[in-house]
């Protein structure tokens, strides 16, 4: 029953992350869209298919509950707010640089997020940092400069997307709630603000919207396209030990950077061969150095001498 629990965790993740590394694509199909009105439909869209998810699970009295408390807990509130705002940052710049055709940047970010989650930790919640991360925190800061230097332009759109996803991470842990329950209030939150954009959107223009196109399908289903991932991620992740995801959420970034350089035909150059080597490296020792594997040797080892 165990090895089902735990077969079941890894495909629900793996899933999960292939559906990330995939979202490039999906986002190119509505590159005639402006990147801040998909921003305002992928909100609108999301809370509706959430609503509606809520309601034929029955767990919309639940939903209408955590409401209520998030309401009465002042922290809770405003930890819950600031992710909102920032996981719309993320998802903003993240369209506007698939759409800008930046994939392989952020692809980068995504590669690095896991290494600013560590800094964001040792500075918010006083986590210890041990050597191994201070290794990988400095391989993949060697990647950052050297693309820096390379290019003569700091790979903005890279950190933005991991930190504004890293502190998304770090807020959501001072919540504390469900993932269904969690990014339909999350998209709640912003919606009005949406709806008020879309809505200016369509005075400014000074005419009706067409409804029956691809493109406006494409806009409605975004909002499945964020929750499933998300919903899968929920249900893998407590499946399987936290080793395993981080081994597992590789495969976004990776996916990324080959559909930029392969199928958007992307520049990939020996400065990018370099700095994403660093990183990779980094991610490496990081990875390996969360198993106890590595921890047991490390022992013996020290034992030895």
């Amino acid at each position: 029953m165990e090895n089902n629990e735990f077969k079941a965790g890894v495909l629900y993740t793996a899933a999960a992350y292939i559906l990330w590394g995939f979202l490039p694509i999906y986002w190119k199909l509505v590159q005639n869209v402006p990147a801040g009105e998909i921003l305002a439909h992928r909100i609108v869209w999301s809370f509706v298919f959430m609503a509606l998810l809520l309601f034929f699970l029955k767990k919309w009295k639940p939903f209408i509950r955590e409401c209520r408390q998030i309401l009465r807990d002042r922290q809770r509130l405003i930890g819950i707010t600031l992710a909102s705002i920032v996981i719309s940052i993320n998802w903003l710049v993240f369209i506007w640089a698939v759409n800008s055709d930046h994939v392989v940047q952020a692809s980068l970010g995504y590669y690095i997020n896991p290494l600013i989650s560590i800094i964001l930790g040792m500075a918010v919640l006083k986590e210890k940092l041990t050597k191994w991360q201070l290794v990988s925190f400095l391989l993949a800061a060697a990647g950052v400069v050297n693309l820096t230097i390379s290019f003569g332009v700091f790979p903005w759109v890279s950190i933005l997307l991991a930190l504004s996803f890293g502190l998304y991470g770090l807020l959501k842990k001072t919540v504390a709630i469900s993932a269904m329950f969690g990014l339909a209030i999350e998209t709640m939150i912003v919606m009005p603000i949406a709806l008020i954009y879309l809505v200016s959107r369509q005075t400014v223009a000074g005419t009706a919207p067409e409804v029956f196109t691809s493109t406006t399908a494409l806009l409605v289903l975004s909002g499945i396209a964020t929750a499933v991932p998300l919903l899968l991620f929920a249900s893998g992740a407590q499946r399987i030990p936290l080793s395993m995801v981080g081994f597992l959420q590789y495969f976004a970034p990776t996916l990324m950077l080959f559909i930029g350089v392969f199928l958007y035909g992307e520049t990939f150059t020996h400065a990018h061969l370099v700095s994403f080597t660093c990183i990779w490296a980094a991610l490496a020792i990081y990875t390996v150095s969360r198993t106890k594997w590595f921890h047991h040797l490390e022992s013996r080892f020290s034992r030895s001498y």
